[in-house]
């Protein structure tokens, strides 16, 4: 495992619009996610005649899936588009296997002509057939963090992790119960901010178009596009008697990652909104200002966090945490991979960090290596419980996979995957308070502000 390009995350799409994307989904060539995604079901409402509950479409993807499955070892066998990489150069060569049957080329050769004869909506290309064949050998695997990459869309991830881009600014992650894409978070001054989009807004549609049983980097790539052209998502809001379509402007949009500020009784406020590689030198820079300001105690905000790199993380908690384990890794044959600390910059002031149900992957990292240390309190709610490690392994012609390898485990031990972590300190965000208000009141920091105020008077 390459800590240096390993990746953790939701994407939740800054897919971070990532793991957890900002419309785009954190990545890197070679790097390991933990994104905060997950399977959903179907939602139960409609929307008009033929929305809703998509039988038809769960239906078709279903065969869609089977035929996919078994033309993608036709592309990967006779098209000889893709190689793996070894286990050491991460060049994994491809050979042909003697078990494929010639029935099975047969049938898949035969599929193929079919379409070609038969389909009636239009032309389909070899390169459409082979793509769709990748694609569907990945959606095989049941896993909603293992999918793949055209060139293209590669290239448009490389592309996220240099915090520019167009589109409307937004945190994009799975919501579990319903499988539609949801906003987790918005950038400050952003398209998605001043259209008034909000956390946990499930996205219905974009452009007319369902999004139900889409990736996040599909929904991501309709969601960006040209700087000052329109996209109108189709929003279910809770509390909302009715879907909102909601126009945004797309915009070049710039992602920060660490905003610092500090607050009274020499309080310093960090807030980390993704683990980018950029991220571990502003959090560095944030932390060397709040103490040359005189910090006598520390608030870090990791709500609507998606996550983002393994190795962002890792450097981040080493500029916290006391010497001892960071987090360790295990993959299918039990090899395990640890990170460690060595203290020398443990952090000496107390400490609350805010958690929600979006704060994912890197994120849970760093909560669950502070609670487990005992070094600081997290208030807020359970944060969103993704425990699994995926990796992007790219190809020579341009594409990649994402595939999930391994869990990852707190220093004591814990998989929060499917659980999360439960913070000290319960509170729930108000948001009908906020969003009522110009002055934007946030509960949750005032308790943080309550709790370290109380630390810090011992």
């Amino acid at each position: 495992m390459d800590e240096n390009k390993a990746y953790f995350d939701n994407i939740s799409g800054m897919a971070s619009e990532s793991g957890s994307q900002a419309d785009g989904q954190p990545g890197a060539v070679q790097g390991q996610f933990i994104e905060p995604w997950q399977p959903v079901q179907a939602p139960g409402e409609e929307k008009g005649s033929g929305k809703g509950l998509f039988f038809g479409g769960v239906i078709t993807g279903l065969a869609g899936a089977l035929l996919v499955v078994a033309i993608c070892y036709l592309g990967f066998y006779i098209q000889g588009l893709v190689e793996f990489q070894e286990d050491t150069s991460n060049q994994i060569s491809y050979k042909e296997d003697s078990a494929l049957s010639e029935r099975t080329v047969s049938k898949l050769q035969t599929l193929e002509s079919t379409i070609n004869n038969s389909f009636f909506l239009g032309d389909v290309t070899k390169e459409q057939l082979q793509d769709g064949m990748y694609r569907g050998m990945l959606a095989s695997l049941g896993d909603p963090y293992s999918e793949y990459y055209s060139a293209e869309e590669l290239n448009a991830i490389l592309e996220q992790t240099e915090g520019i881009y167009y589109g409307i600014g937004a945190y994009i992650g799975l919501d579990t119960v319903t499988s539609l894409p949801k906003i987790s978070g918005t950038i400050a001054g952003a398209p998605s901010e001043e259209a008034d989009l909000r956390a946990n807004d499930l996205i219905y549609e974009v452009d007319g178009v369902s999004t139900y049983g889409m990736t996040l980097t599909e929904v991501v790539a309709m969601i960006k596009g040209e700087e000052n052209t329109e996209v109108k998502l189709t929003i279910i809001r809770e509390g909302a008697s009715d879907y909102l379509e909601v126009p945004v402007t797309r915009r070049r949009v710039e992602s920060p990652t660490v905003e610092y500020a500090m607050l009274e009784n020499n309080m310093a406020y960090i807030q980390v909104t993704e683990f980018e590689d950029v991220t571990v030198t502003q959090f560095q820079n944030a932390l060397v200002k709040a103490r040359s300001e005189g910090m006598k105690g520390m608030i870090l905000d990791l709500r609507a966090n998606p996550g983002g790199s393994l190795n962002a993380v890792v450097e981040m908690a080493r500029m916290l945490l006391p010497k001892g384990m960071v987090v360790y890794t295990e993959d299918k044959n039990g090899k395990r991979t640890e990170y460690s600390c060595d203290g020398a910059n443990k952090l000496e002031v107390p400490l609350v960090v805010l958690v929600d149900m979006n704060s994912a992957s890197a994120s849970e990292i760093m909560a669950g290596a502070i609670k487990d240390y005992g070094i600081g309190t997290l208030v807020g709610t359970t944060t969103f419980g993704k425990g699994i490690v995926q990796q992007i392994i790219p190809f020579r012609d341009g594409s990649a996979i994402k595939l999930t390898i391994s869990a990852y485990y707190t220093p004591n031990g814990n998989n929060i995957h499917g659980i999360g972590i439960e913070p000290d300190v319960l509170c729930e965000f108000d948001g009908e308070a906020y969003y009522g208000s110009e002055d934007r009141p946030d509960n949750q920091l005032e308790k943080a502000k309550e709790v370290l105020a109380e630390l810090m008077s011992k």
